[in-house]
């Protein structure tokens, strides 16, 4: 009998509020941070998901990382577990951009309001309400589960890196791992009207690459041509007018093949084509808009500036921070190479403050991708299922040492507004889309 995602709807956005009222801000500013809010956080999943802290073993990672085990039912040979991710920090607010106060959990409209509704308190309420329903009707998985909740992500802190570090310790290798990533969403495809599920089967790697250089300074009455901040400028304008070359990635392709037998006539057939007009196909998605030009190659974001510290100073060094995210099938040399090129300046210096390459793509042929897309048709029936590449990072890639089956699935149905206000202003998830994580929270759990 199929799950009513109305039954488990309400508690859950009611349970969702009092976590999203505890401010569990994680900063790399020493001293930003509260230790005491996070353990107050701990403390109130127990108190919200009793049978959970009955039942599970629970052991801390990493300070405030909590990693549980749901032991299930071994036999002579005992299966491979199950790692179903979320974290629970969130990114500090301007509060007075907010229509409501950022961390009331307010409930109104339909919705739950607040910092963390989405990324990733949300997921990680549905995952708990799941798993403690199940326990209430005394199911045991099949296999062990772990639930791994990381209190820094945010931050690309160390709690997933910890908790990996266990599994190793432990020789387990995963038979399947799901974190936040893709949603369930409208209008993304041209021509697909129905809800479409994306699936994250691999994540874009991430650089912040320092560019710098220096000069002589001195006084701004007497300037010099080709200054400090005057060299940077140029090296930015040259990273600015040569992008990385677009190109379509495996399952990219697979994405629009899978999205374009869902398109009208005339879109199915170019779509059907996708493999033979590959280039081509790259260079159109790279232009139509900021998101699709994302999926079809490496990009580069300045996002930092630091020259003259006074008005009437000249630059005696002059630098900005380059975001950069990698496409599959490049790696941080290689970016770093190209770059270097581009810039063309031998006294532009090209300085890797972090940077992780792509992660492995996923495979969508076997059970665990089907286990997953099921999942997805029992809380959204009409959603068409497609895996694509996640632009953004999450902790899961740090799974990919320890699995080949990591993918990256938050169980609800977004709009654009929605996705935006992630990061952004006036984050909420609608009651209905937290029923419907729970049920595919129940599936999931069930099919294992």
């Amino acid at each position: 009998m199929r799950d009513d995602p109305a039954s488990y709807a309400v508690g859950t956005a009611e349970r969702l509020s009092a976590l999203v009222r505890i401010p569990t801000v994680s900063s790399r500013v020493p001293g930003e941070e509260d230790p005491a809010v996070f353990e107050a956080f701990v403390e109130r999943l127990a108190e919200l998901y009793p049978r959970v802290h009955e039942r599970l073993t629970l052991e801390r990672v990493a300070g405030h990382g909590l990693l549980f085990r749901w032991r299930g039912r071994q036999g002579a040979a005992p299966a491979a577990p199950a790692v179903l991710m979320a974290h629970y920090d969130v990114v500090p607010v301007e509060a007075e951009d907010w229509s409501g106060d950022p961390f009331s959990g307010a409930i109104r409209d339909g919705a739950v309001w607040g910092r963390g509704t989405l990324d990733d308190k949300g997921s990680l309420v549905v995952l708990l309400e799941a798993v403690e329903s199940l326990l209430a009707q005394r199911f045991t998985p099949d296999r062990d589960v772990y639930l791994s909740f990381g209190h820094n992500e945010e931050t690309a802190g160390d709690a997933a890196r910890s908790a990996v570090a266990v599994l190793r310790e432990r020789k387990i290798s995963p038979w399947l791992v799901v974190d936040e990533g893709g949603a369930v969403v409208e209008g993304a495809f041209p021509g697909v009207t129905a809800p479409t599920a994306v699936v994250g089967v691999a994540e874009k790697g991430i650089l912040d690459l320092e560019i710098s250089t220096q000069s002589l300074g001195g006084h701004a009455s007497t300037p010099v041509r080709g200054g400090a901040t005057a060299r940077l400028a140029r090296a930015i304008t040259r990273i600015d007018d040569h992008p990385f070359p677009p190109h379509l990635p495996e399952p990219t392709l697979e994405m629009i093949d899978t999205l374009g037998r869902h398109s009208p006539f005339g879109l199915r057939l170019l779509f059907a084509s996708a493999r033979q007009l590959r280039p081509a196909l790259a260079r159109v998605l790279g232009t139509v808009s900021p998101e699709t030009n994302a999926m079809v190659r490496t990009t580069v974001a300045i996002t930092q500036l630091q020259g003259s510290p006074g008005a009437n100073l000249l630059a005696a060094s002059a630098k900005a921070n380059a975001n950069v995210r990698i496409a599959t099938g490049e790696t941080v040399e290689t970016v770093v190479e190209r770059l270097r090129r581009v810039v063309d300046d031998p006294t532009i210096e090209l300085h890797v403050v972090s940077g992780e390459d792509p992660s492995p793509v996923s495979p969508t042929d076997g059970d665990q991708f089907a286990l997953v897309r099921e999942s997805i048709g029992a809380a959204y029936p009409d959603a068409v299922v497609t895996p694509y590449v996640m632009l953004g990072a999450s902790d899961s890639r740090h799974f990919c040492e320890i699995s080949e089956h990591v993918y990256r699935f938050s169980p609800f149905a977004m709009t654009r507004e929605q996705r935006e206000s992630i990061h952004g202003v006036d984050e909420h998830v609608t009651i209905d889309a937290l029923g419907r994580g729970v049920v595919f929270y129940r599936a999931l759990l069930r099919g294992l």
